[in-house]
């Protein structure tokens, strides 16, 4: 195949939906062709982008004083069953698991849709004192949810197998919600790090998660107009506790019901990240979470190849030294090929060594995101290479934000939130109330995403630093949403 006709077998980003499944398997990040609907396969590629994008949540949750645990994927039906609302709206996501080999089990087991009524039974026994407070226990997990709506790699499976749930306790109501600001400034946290702008709101109580006094959320705009939902922040106020018996003793000696949170995010984290950075040409990652952040392109001739190969032998290992993954290109493709197969992959820069480089002592850079060539200095190619990554990764994320600032609609009339929701998201001021809010969806066939956090539409740091009071505007989309 020509090497023109391998970069047009990967289709336009403006089809998005084809491009987005296609970039999924020639970039090598997941293979859809496990035997059963929304289970999907990671390649290595695609778990080394998994493992460095867990390793920045890991990292922001252990020092904001989260502790990482493990409880079981099987819950007892009697356990599972006890919080109606919570059940209500998971009951028909449920797999159940009914036999032991041939004999029936004398309880069902469910696997876990989501782990509240896994952990809380623990809480119970944990829980005494006031002294006892923050608990602050999080956990990386697969869960599952039979899906019957279509199903889609990274955004929407029957196997999620990456859920960061979170699970916080604590002494009162107040408590409880200071964690959750904490939990959608950590969340945002996490999502700058990944070049990522995100909007954040309070969902309408008819769209919260069952069980919860009230949800946050957060929602990247997809390239393609539609919002995906990355990240839910739940305020359980004393709810679970009263079911599972979560009790502490305060100060005066009194035994009282205890308040929580719970937030998560899972792999749709990765599937934001590539779709609004990524272009025609495949991935475009952010040198952070990429598995090959450098690739080393030997340009060799009959003359001097031996010299040029170890001058790239010696730039990989003082990269390496560095901290940097690279890795050398010395196979017999062409340099085209070669060109085409790492911008495939999404690494952040490219150096090309040759003779007339090393003639000048230099190596010539090829940034992925913005295809600038410019010289890097031999001697002091560990600074050069450290802060080309560093306007690569704000260059991703102001590109992004600006994308997502022109994907937002301020409306004032019903029949302009109609027609904007078909570019992207729409906001019009709303009385708050649920018979208002439904027939507004139903009116312009959209659904509310909810009253956003602030009018600084991209939730950065400065628009999350204190809560504001909820406004009389709402975010509204179309209802078939890219989620």
């Amino acid at each position: 195949m020509a090497e023109s006709e391998k970069e047009a077998a990967l289709p336009p980003k403006e089809e998005f939906s084809e491009w987005y499944n296609d970039l999924l398997w020639m970039a090598e990040i997941m293979d859809v062709r496990y035997p059963v609907k929304g289970l999907y396969v990671w390649y290595p590629f695609g778990f080394a982008i998994r493992r460095n994008t867990y390793n920045i949540i890991r990292e922001i949750l252990d020092n904001s004083g989260h502790q990482e645990a493990l409880f079981p994927l099987l819950i007892p039906e009697n356990e599972f069953m006890k919080e109606a609302e919570h059940i209500k709206g998971f009951e028909n996501e449920v797999y159940w698991v009914t036999h032991g080999g041939k004999d029936p089990l004398d309880i069902p087991l469910a696997l876990r849709p989501t782990s509240e009524t896994a952990i809380y039974p623990m809480y119970k026994m944990w829980v005494r004192s006031h002294a006892d407070f923050p608990i602050k226990i999080y956990q990386i997990v697969n869960t599952f949810r039979y899906e019957t709506k279509h199903t889609r790699p990274l955004i929407r499976l029957r196997e999620i197998t990456s859920f960061k749930e979170a699970h916080t306790v604590h002494a009162t109501w107040k408590d409880a919600e200071a964690q959750v600001k904490e939990a959608v400034r950590l969340y945002s946290e996490i999502y700058r790090r990944l070049g990522v702008p995100v909007l954040c709101s309070r969902r309408p109580d008819w769209d919260k998660f069952p069980g919860a006094d009230y949800t946050d959320a957060l929602d990247a705009v997809m390239p393609d107009g539609k919002t995906l939902q990355i990240g839910t922040v739940h305020h359980l106020g004393d709810n679970f506790a009263k079911t599972f018996d979560i009790k502490y003793e305060a100060p005066d000696g009194e035994q009282r019901y205890a308040h929580q949170t719970c937030y998560g995010i899972s792999e749709r984290s990765i599937a934001a990240t590539i779709s609004i950075h990524g272009d025609d040409k495949g991935l475009v990652l952010p040198p952070e979470i990429a598995p090959v952040q450098v690739v080393i392109i030997p340009i060799i001739f009959k003359k001097g190849a031996e010299e040029v190969l170890a001058a790239c032998t010696d730039v990989r290992e003082r990269l390496k030294k560095a901290g940097m993954r690279v890795e050398i290109d010395a196979s017999d493709l062409r340099p085209g090929a070669k060109y085409y197969k790492w911008e495939m992959k999404g690494v952040p820069l490219r150096l090309e060594i040759g003779p007339r480089d090393l003639g000048n002592n230099v190596a010539v850079a090829v940034r992925r995101d913005t295809g600038e060539k410019e010289s890097i200095p031999l001697p002091t190619i560990e600074a050069g290479v450290s802060s080309r990554f560093e306007a690569i990764h704000e260059n991703l994320y102001q590109k992004a934000k600006t994308e997502l600032e022109n994907h937002i609609f301020d409306c004032t009339e019903l029949d302009e939130v109609k027609e904007k929701i078909q570019e992207g998201v729409a906001t019009i001021p709303w009385c708050g109330k649920k018979e208002c809010g439904l027939i507004m969806e139903d009116r312009i066939g959209a659904g509310i995403l909810g009253i956003p956090w602030s009018r600084k539409r991209t939730g950065t740091k400065n628009a999350l630093s204190a809560r504001e009071k909820p406004k009389p505007v709402c975010m509204l989309q179309e209802h078939i949403k890219f989620i």
